[in-house]
């Protein structure tokens, strides 16, 4: 027999979805994409679709990544939410760090735990010069361009002055676009601190202090609190097939071996620094 949704879920009760958003944000490894825009679409569609929904509620607990997927992600959360007239409540897992907060501020609230790590407004690029490696064991780097700044940076030549300036310039230009997104949906609720913009990050109840959050609690219990005890939380999120999903059809078994352990390290490096 089939159910109706009025059974399945109990009349009188508000539904509201929610979508989870965890891990690094962008490219991983060469053929591994974490969280982006193409990755969570489908979901947060779906989500804000549900027309009896009054609102949405979205997971992030993510260390960073991509400038421009995070923006990409902001950007379709806060366009959703005005096309289908609904609340968003951001909920903080573990951390919500740089890109990772650039997300959640797409909530018109955003809820921490006490424990969570919030921050890290700041932009950074790393990598590692191997120019001493290569003359050790004895190979000659051999390099031809059409333009004197197609090998910026590059890892195996000795690291130039001008060269870092410029990435400088191009950090300050990203750094600043987070700024003023922070100010933008924050407003008059952050504090006049001085490591605000520095890259620091810090505990879920400093940031309540500091004004880039809201409040400590748990999702559910801030969901019940609005939308009263019956509230019923229906997850959504990616759908793929069974077979697809558990064998990874298309792909190679090499290829995924190594992607993902490729993948892993990368991301595993970015949510050391937050000690997790």
């Amino acid at each position: 027999m089939a159910l109706s949704l009025g059974r399945l879920f109990g009349r009188g009760r508000t539904v509201v979805p929610l979508v989870r958003l965890s891990g690094m944000i962008g490219v991983t490894a060469p053929f591994r994409t974490g969280l982006s825009l193409a990755t969570v679409e489908g979901p947060l569609n779906r989500a804000f679709a549900m027309k009896s929904a009054p609102a949405v509620a979205i997971m992030v607990n993510s260390p960073g990544g991509s400038a421009v997927q995070s923006h990409l992600i902001y950007e379709r959360i806060r366009a959703l939410a005005a096309e289908q007239g609904k609340h968003v409540i951001i909920g903080v897992e573990d951390v919500a760090a740089s890109g990772g907060y650039m997300i959640a501020l797409a909530g018109d609230e955003i809820v921490v735990d006490r424990s969570s790590i919030v921050g890290s407004i700041g932009v950074v690029s790393a990598g590692f010069g191997f120019e001493k490696l290569i003359d050790k064991i004895g190979v000659e780097r051999r390099v031809h361009t059409a333009g004197e700044n197609k090998v910026i940076l590059d890892p195996f030549q000795p690291e130039k002055a001008e060269d870092v300036e410029r990435l400088k310039e191009l950090q300050q230009e990203v750094h600043a676009a987070f700024i003023d997104l922070v100010k933008s949906r924050r407003g008059a609720a952050l504090a006049n601190d001085p490591d605000l913009f520095t890259g620091a990050f810090w505990s879920g109840a400093r940031a309540v202090s500091l004004g880039l959050v809201d409040r400590i609690g748990d999702l559910r219990s801030v969901l019940q609190e609005r939308y009263g005890d019956k509230v019923v939380i229906k997850p959504v999120g990616n759908e793929r097939g069974f077979f697809r999903r558990r064998l990874g059809i298309g792909e190679s078994l090499a290829g995924v071996v190594v992607d993902r352990v490729l993948g892993a390290i990368a991301e595993r490096l970015l949510w050391n620094r937050f000690g997790l």
